[in-house]
């Protein structure tokens, strides 16, 4: 009660017209259902760090080599951020100064190969991620990127097409890892592909690098060359990017990438946020919240089936579905409007074989790991179930959607929000 008085006083402190938009933010994440894969909610101690004084200061470099005096605690912030990450996933070498999970991508492109190298990442439409070769991307615009999908019939990744592709392109480095695939991944299969093929492999485990950490999922560390991933997701930290390795040579190449090579001043108040996240992953508390996060999602998605809906790849095996609207003659982008107007955050994604505009898309993503965080269960996600099959529904209904959002705000309201109320 303390600490959420003192935070309402700084808020009163704050910018007039930018209090109105916070407290405004405040209350849509408390009113509302925020399903969105790549979102979660941090802890109140992780949003104190981020707002601390150790935003005013410039630490160019890294503990014990700075460009700039007076770093003497940002040294141990920084340090102990990259002691606690290294014990979290058991790996040799960190770099906690990446601002997103983009530039951890970015910088391990460029301290293991040369623009115009050829690059193998899983397609966009199949789940893959910007930085994983698509022209969009910096990752497809520097580098010769070439991509691999998913099996047509069973909607799994297909190691042996894989291999087959790999074989042909001869990529110098191979990325695996996703930001829209609900199953498992093998990383020694991938490792075992790069080996033949002479490539590095790096993986991206952005989104489940919690579940990873919780040990419900196969770790890539000391398989592949590289790790990277964000902080926040189902790590519950706060927004930025991480890079690790086993192999000391990669570590200083790595380090160069970020400092010079492609940051200047690292956020140190982010990252100790990222410190104060990783101390609260490695407590048991976190492990029990991510199996309870893999349970809601199971239950959702045999809901959502048992209603109807198509999922991609027909479930989860981790955080998220995604749910491929065809079958209801809806488009992502009708979807999540309904839904927003319904009280309720997903976003519109590609399905395998996307056949409309990505700014259209046929399908939805959707994750638990924001509302396993507020206390909910799986009577809550079998509600919220029942609750997708109204929207389908009543999609064009505006009346209808209004009656539905003030449900979802009696049933959202009865779960704090960590860090706002």
């Amino acid at each position: 009660m303390l600490e959420t008085k003192a935070r309402v006083k700084r808020t009163a402190r704050v910018d007039k017209s930018i209090r109105k938009i916070i407290e405004a933010e405040r209350r849509r994440q408390f009113e509302g259902l925020e399903m969105i894969a790549s979102e979660n909610y941090t802890s109140a101690e992780v949003l104190n760090a981020c707002g601390s004084v150790l935003t005013n200061k410039y630490a160019e470099g890294f503990p014990g080599h700075r460009y700039y005096g007076g770093c003497q605690e940002i040294d141990r912030a920084e340090t102990l951020a990259i002691e606690r990450l290294k014990k979290l996933f058991n790996c040799k070498f960190a770099n906690v100064q990446p601002h997103c999970g983009s530039a951890a991508n970015m910088a391990t492109y460029f301290a293991l190969i040369s623009p115009g190298d050829k690059i193998l990442g899983q397609s966009m439409d199949s789940g893959g991620h910007l930085t994983h070769g698509s022209p969009a991307s910096f990752s497809g615009k520097i580098y010769d990127a070439y991509s691999y999908g998913i099996n047509r019939k069973t909607e799994l990744l297909e190691y042996d097409e894989i291999r087959q592709i790999a074989k042909k392109v001869k990529p110098k480095l191979i990325m695996c890892g996703y930001s829209a695939y609900s199953r498992t991944i093998n990383f020694r299969k991938f490792r075992q592909i790069a080996d033949e093929v002479g490539a590095y492999l790096v993986a991206d485990i952005a989104h489940i690098a919690g579940i990873i950490a919780a040990g419900f999922h196969s770790s890539p560390v000391g398989v592949a060359h590289v790790v990277t991933s964000t902080t926040h997701k189902t790590l519950r930290g706060p927004r930025g990017g991480i890079i690790m390795t086993n192999d000391e040579e990669i570590a200083t190449k790595i380090n160069k990438a970020i400092f010079p090579g492609l940051q200047g001043g690292p956020l140190e108040h982010i990252i100790a946020a990222k410190a104060v996240a990783f101390g609260e992953a490695l407590k048991p508390s976190f492990k029990r919240y991510i199996k309870r996060l893999l349970e809601n999602m199971k239950v959702f998605a045999q809901e959502l089936e048992a209603r109807g809906f198509r999922l991609v790849s027909g479930g989860t095996d981790n955080h998220l579905v995604l749910i491929d609207l065809r079958n209801l003659n809806l488009t992502g982008v009708q979807f999540e409007t309904a839904l927003a107007d319904a009280g309720i955050s997903v976003n519109k994604n590609a399905i395998p074989d996307e056949p409309l505009a990505l700014v259209t898309t046929s399908g939805v993503r959707v994750g638990a790991a924001a509302l396993t965080t507020r206390g909910m269960g799986k009577g809550e996600m079998k509600k919220i179930a029942q609750i997708f099959e109204q929207v389908a529904k009543e999609i064009n209904n505006k009346t209808k959607l209004k009656r539905i959002k003030e449900e979802v705000r009696r049933m959202a309201v009865k779960f704090p929000v960590p860090g706002i109320n």
